[in-house]
């Protein structure tokens, strides 16, 4: 694909002009491994330098087209020139002054800009600023026992809400994310996901058995699963749990961390199925890649809590603000839509491979860029997504078996077009592996197949 971005100039995308990883790459991996933490899962040997919109360039001078945003982050691309602008403009200004202890005006402003473009049951809201998903997870699990006096939370199996121990302890999408760490959080329940049948739970098993109504202050749920596998619920499951909220005085909790900045072809997914949620969690892509998370909630229940029941240094840093306006500004004026056509471009390239490729691909679902692609094995979505890394295509897995494309939502027609050829490609290279292995024995030898998978 030719390209006229800054970073790539007249080169395609991509463009590999060494092995990847590269011997420069290889040199940071062992570097790395010595001086960081081995927490940290890793999904592959790309060592990222700069970046150009959907272009990364490593650092052997490889160039990438990126369908991972950072984990679905960089929402308006790599170093947009707006977001850029804005951030060296508040941080030629202000670095950081705590909003928690004194009246900095861009956050009120962008508590306001959130809390406008945010669909909240009883119309008027409020916002809190932090630094990441899992903070405002961990706020609203405070501000729903606080505001209901009541002790009790429900997620759901396959949910992931983040790795801090309360944000934890509502994650169900993988049992090793729990292990070694309990016990975590008491008062959670997990509930299965997805089906409207599925409902039926919480009358003949929570409230029966386990607690009853009038105990349990919040559900929270991800719209559209993200990292238990990009999973869509049917038509009714959200609106049923919006029911079952109204009839027993429990808040809805609609996590959009993943799923919101209009990643799903509207500003937040909870919108396709019309359901107002008493409180919404948004990070990730809503500053395009610096440190932000709002939980936008109903008034009446941030005007529960008094001043030092909660707050952040870093929460609402100024120059993460900016980079919040700039964002909105930039998905109210054109992104979102193209989310939506984009998206559309994608699921017609991506829907003919299960027919392509029967028994290996599984199911592709998701709603605008949030695009899941399910295989029959782990082992052959890992391997899918090597295939691809070795072409120049940057993809992620999620869930058990399926890799996830979440592109920025500046992405074109021609870069969605050549991201579908390279996709197909890869999963052809997969069906067709002999005996011997060769993908997922270099995968294996490059540490991308460790039986750690990547999350977020």
């Amino acid at each position: 694909m030719p390209s006229s971005n800054r970073l790539a100039g007249d080169r395609p995308v991509p463009d590999l002009v060494t092995e990847v990883p590269g011997p420069k790459a290889r040199a940071h991996v062992a570097y790395d491994e010595t001086w960081t933490s081995p927490s940290l899962p890793r999904a592959y040997p790309i060592v990222p330098v700069r970046g150009d919109g959907l272009t990364i360039e490593d650092i052997d001078g490889n160039l990438f087209l990126d369908f991972t945003s950072g984990i679905a982050v960089t929402s308006t691309g790599h170093a947009h020139p707006a977001v850029v602008g804005a951030i060296k403009e508040q941080a030629g200004d202000l670095l950081h002054f705590s909003a928690s202890d004194f009246y900095l005006p861009i956050y009120a402003e962008t508590c306001q800009r959130v809390a406008e473009i945010t669909p909240i049951a009883g119309g008027r809201a409020r916002a809190y600023l932090g630094n990441s998903g899992a903070e405002v997870v961990e706020a609203s699990i405070k501000l729903a026992r606080h505001a209901t006096k009541r002790p009790y939370i429900v997620a759901f199996l396959g949910a992931f809400h983040g790795r801090t121990y309360g944000a934890l302890s509502l994650t169900a999408s993988k049992a090793k994310y729990h292990a070694g760490f309990g016990p975590l959080l008491p008062g959670v329940f997990h509930a299965p996901f997805g089906r409207v049948a599925d409902l039926r739970w919480f009358d003949e098993v929570l409230f029966d058995k386990l607690a009853p109504a009038s105990e349990v202050a919040a559900i929270i749920v991800e719209p559209i699963q993200g990292e238990g596998g990009y999973i869509v619920p049917e038509g009714g499951f959200l609106e049923g749990l919006r029911a079952i909220c109204d009839r027993h005085g429990i808040l809805l909790i609609a996590d959009e961390i993943q799923s919101g900045a209009g990643r799903t072809g509207t500003m937040w997914a909870v919108e396709q199925w019309g359901v107002k949620p008493d409180i919404l969690l948004t990070a990730k892509g809503i500053a395009s890649g610096m440190p932000l998370g709002a939980m936008v909630a109903r008034a009446d229940l941030l005007e529960a809590w008094g001043p030092g029941a909660h707050g952040s240094t870093y929460g609402g840093n100024p120059v993460a603000c900016a980079a919040a306006l700039a964002t909105i500004d930039l998905l109210e004026g054109g992104l979102i839509d193209n989310a939506r056509v984009r998206g559309e471009q994608a699921f017609a390239g991506l829907e003919p491979l299960a027919a392509r490729f029967e028994g290996l691909v599984r199911d592709v679902r998701g709603r605008g860029l949030m695009l899941g692609i399910e295989f029959d094995t782990a082992d052959h979505a890992e391997e899918v997504q090597w295939a691809a890394f070795q072409r120049g295509l940057l993809v992620l897995e999620c869930g058990k078996s399926s890799v996830r494309l979440a592109p920025a939502l500046t992405v074109s027609e021609a870069e969605m077009a050549t991201a579908l050829r390279i996709f197909g490609e890869a999963v052809a290279a997969v069906a067709v592996e002999p005996a011997e292995e060769p993908i997922r024995r270099a995968a294996e030898a490059a540490g991308a197949i460790t039986g750690v998978e990547a999350a977020g």
